[in-house]
């Protein structure tokens, strides 16, 4: 087996930024981590554990809809891949109930493959408020079924991840713990619920949030809403953090109220690794304008972002570049159980270069040292 040391100016193995460290790889496995001996001269940077990104619709000119089979979604991940993510969960926004099958089955044959990148699925409705709709068809969104309940909890056992955003308006606490006992994350948005709403769904087994401020209650000093339930519980919450999505002062406010839990999502479209203008998603047209993706109306419908510029953003906002790192990498493995997000003895060696302003600079070439 070939062995391989890795000697970076700082390494990030998923919790701090270390000095004086060298990474020594074995094939494709870290065998350990040690101090740096005093003769061998650092390379500039930043090592650290691949990405994760929990909220992938697309990339590679692919949208994750009525088209997708195994091979789309092998595309879309390897296009993730070359963007510094070791694993993404694609995602389906709402749509009809035959497209979310199909979605299903091309995650089993996806996870049967082993395809690389591929850590399961997102399902991001069709359960959730159309009062909080955002770029999801209203028509399609609706209350959760049994028949629905039993596809979710079959479907678990075939993927290695499976996480599902619902809103407590569609879905019951009776269902939302059902789901948590199939190992399926739960996650509420798209959702105008009441905080003690929020908190009865957490209470039954939800365990995040997705895009936190975006497409949810806001917080009231005596309506709390989901936004509240957020940051004064402790449930996991994605963020889009492109600085459009979420305005720096909201991210600093969240930075503060929960010093844990906070993860990055690119909430990524088509156009991810491509220089496309635009996409169509259900017949509607996205236009890519000035680092936004919009309906023609003007609403927001998802982001051009890669997550080394969201890990900016927050440090912008104050976050810390190791708290930065963590939110991209560790927080969001450790959320859904994936192998990822370290830099420790036996982890896989799915690692990135970055400057130290956190600029993907590329993944590592061992051989080089």
């Amino acid at each position: 087996m070939t062995r391989h040391v890795l000697a970076p100016e700082w390494l990030f193995d998923g919790c701090d930024l270390l000095s004086e460290r060298v990474v020594v790889v074995e094939g494709a496995t870290i065998a350990d981590v040690i101090p740096r001996p005093a003769d061998l001269q650092p390379s500039p940077g930043i090592l650290a554990p691949g990405f994760v990104d929990l909220q992938v619709n697309g990339g590679a000119g692919l949208m994750v809809g009525a088209d997708t089979d195994a091979d789309a979604l092998a595309h879309i991940c390897a296009a993730h891949r070359a963007l510094g993510c070791a694993g993404v969960l694609p995602t389906l926004i709402t749509d009809r109930p035959e497209v979310t099958a199909r979605v299903l089955q091309a995650g089993f044959e996806a996870a049967r493959r082993n395809v690389p990148g591929f850590l399961g699925l997102h399902l991001e409705g069709p359960h959730l408020d159309p009062r909080r709709a955002g770029a999801h068809d209203p028509a399609l969104i609706r209350p959760m079924s049994d028949t629905d309940l039993s596809q979710m909890i079959a479907a678990a056992s075939r993927l290695p991840a499976l996480m599902l955003t619902v809103a407590p308006e569609a879905v019951s606490p009776g269902q939302i713990a059902a789901l948590s006992r199939a190992g399926i994350i739960v996650s509420l948005g798209h959702s105008d619920c009441s905080l003690p709403a929020a908190q009865a769904a957490f209470a039954a087994g939800a365990t995040a949030v997705t895009h936190l401020f975006n497409a949810m209650s806001q917080m009231g000093h005596r309506q709390p809403g989901l936004v509240g339930a957020v940051l004064a519980g402790d449930a996991h919450a994605g963020i889009i953090a492109d600085g459009i999505h979420v305005d720096p002062a909201a991210l600093s406010v969240a930075l503060r109220a929960r010093p844990t839990g906070l993860f990055l999502v690119s909430d990524c479209m088509a156009v991810a690794g491509t220089d496309l203008p635009g996409f169509t998603l259900q017949g509607r047209r996205i236009l890519r304008r000035d680092g936004r993706l919009t309906l023609q109306d003007g609403t927001l419908a998802g982001a051009d972002l890669r997550l080394d510029r969201a890990m900016q953003v927050m440090v912008g906002a104050g976050a810390t570049r190791a708290r930065a790192l963590a939110m991209a990498t560790s927080v969001p493995a450790g959320l859904i159980g994936a192998p990822l997000g370290r830099i420790a003895s036996g982890q896989p060696a799915d690692l990135v270069w970055l400057d130290d302003d956190l600029t993907l600079r590329g993944t590592p070439d061992p051989a080089s040292g």
